[in-house]
């Protein structure tokens, strides 16, 4: 048996903040190392265009995170990172995969049956009654398109978060309705949940996310990061008061970076009471000197795109040496191959 397959994509549609690191890239730049797996890392821009129309934000999120990944460690030597738009098989495979999904099924993603209900619960001005309403269709084929992205390099393991594994689900149907009726060439993939990745709490105290307006960017200049944390919510007990660190954003935001050995020490100071100012304060200093070198690193990638879009490129040149040979597999499969 080869290698085990890894495959990850993070959306270009925002600036990536500490739960993005937390939750998606420290876990990947940590399993780029590993030579024991072939890693796939990639940008996903098309998938972006399903909710962002802003081409600005598009592009600029591409280079941050990019920039962000590279200034972090990923091992571009030992995987392959790649602008998923930059490998023209993934439309390809996606219109054949689309032929393979029933209506049914995406009728039940989790992700149009929301957009739905919240056309329900709004109510409809137009006489229709029209529950789809707004709803584009790349919102409703967004798990064929991420079942393609998959598919077309046989990964095994995917790692994603909870809301995720409907779509893996749904990349394991459409792959199978491709093996019975033509040829077994996709692997079932699986999904990788990683339990004890942190999902961290914004500002406001709900998930950290671009939806809610809530984040913290990873590599905020120093003061604008030091602001940031000091808005963080926190309840009204005073100093000296003890305060319970399980529903603590302060605390949860820490204790995704420290030691097991320091959480412990933070754990005493909150039974003893500490302020929330001087709590605020301790988490800026101790997360602006765990990412100071990285920060450094992220702007001298910012100043230069060319190397960066100089290691996209070659990604996808490596991606490719794959998935043009296997889409022309696919492609044979479903008869469309010369006549002669």
């Amino acid at each position: 048996m080869g290698k085990e397959i890894f495959l990850t994509g993070i959306t270009t549609t925002g600036t990536p903040h500490l739960g993005n690191y937390v939750g998606a890239i420290r876990p990947s730049v940590e399993a780029s190392k590993d030579e024991s797996k072939i890693s796939y890392y990639f940008l996903a821009d098309y998938h972006a265009l399903v909710k962002c129309h802003d081409p600005k934000i598009v592009k600029q999120s591409s280079l941050e995170l990019a920039a962000t990944w590279l200034a972090l460690g990923l091992d571009v030597e030992n995987s392959t990172f790649y602008r998923q738009s930059d490998i023209p098989e993934i439309p390809e495979l996606t219109w054949i995969l689309t032929c393979m999904a029933g209506k049914g099924l995406l009728n039940r993603a989790h992700a149009y049956k929301a957009a739905v209900q919240e056309n329900v619960d709004k109510g409809s001005s137009d006489d229709d009654k029209d529950n789809d309403k707004g709803i584009n269709m790349g919102l409703f084929s967004y798990p064929v398109l991420m079942a393609a992205d998959i598919l077309m390099f046989n990964a095994h393991k995917v790692p994603v978060g909870k809301d995720q594994t409907q779509h893996l689900e749904m990349a394991r149907d459409i792959a199978g309705s491709f093996n019975h009726t033509y040829k077994k060439l996709f692997t079932l993939p699986e999904a990788v949940v990683e339990e004890s990745t942190a999902v961290l709490k914004g500002l406001d105290g709900r998930k950290m996310s671009k939806s809610y307006g809530n984040t913290i960017p990873l590599f905020e200049p120093e003061k604008r990061f030091r602001k940031l944390i000091m808005k963080i919510k926190t309840n009204s007990l005073e100093p000296g008061v003890p305060k319970d660190p399980s529903d603590c954003t302060l605390f949860a935001i820490y204790k995704a970076f420290a030691e097991e050995s320091d959480v412990k020490d933070l754990t005493k100071r909150y039974e003893d009471g500490i302020a929330w100012g001087e709590m605020k304060q301790f988490l800026f200093e101790y997360l602006n000197d765990h990412l100071k070198e990285s920060r450094i690193e992220y702007e001298k990638l910012m100043n230069d795109k060319g190397y960066i879009e100089e290691v996209l490129k070659k990604g996808a040149e490596r991606a490719r040496n794959y998935s043009v040979p296997f889409l022309s597999k696919v492609r044979t499969a479903v008869g469309i191959q010369a006549i002669g």
